[in-house]
């Protein structure tokens, strides 16, 4: 764990909380947005070459990580129970 993270560490890691913060409350609409910001963010930083590739490759391994974790994960795809 790295004490001193640069601005765009911290970027990332706030959409990281958002994210898991819209999971746990089940908000799928705002994780799966999240998911979309944080991609986006770590697309960006990649090209601009703003951050260490060790670093990227810490993030874009996260990024992985939620888009297994979230493969169906929205209210359409949610099958009523009542049925």
């Amino acid at each position: 764990m790295r004490f001193f993270k640069s601005k765009e560490e911290k970027e990332l890691d706030n959409i990281i909380s958002r994210l898991k913060m819209n999971m746990s409350n089940n908000y799928k609409d705002n994780a799966q947005d999240n998911l979309k910001e944080l991609e986006t963010a770590i697309n960006a930083l990649s090209h601009s070459g703003k951050m260490k590739p060790v670093i990227l490759a810490q993030y874009m391994a996260i990024l992985n990580d939620y888009k297994e974790k979230m493969k169906g994960y929205s209210h359409k795809d949610q099958k009523p129970y009542w049925h």
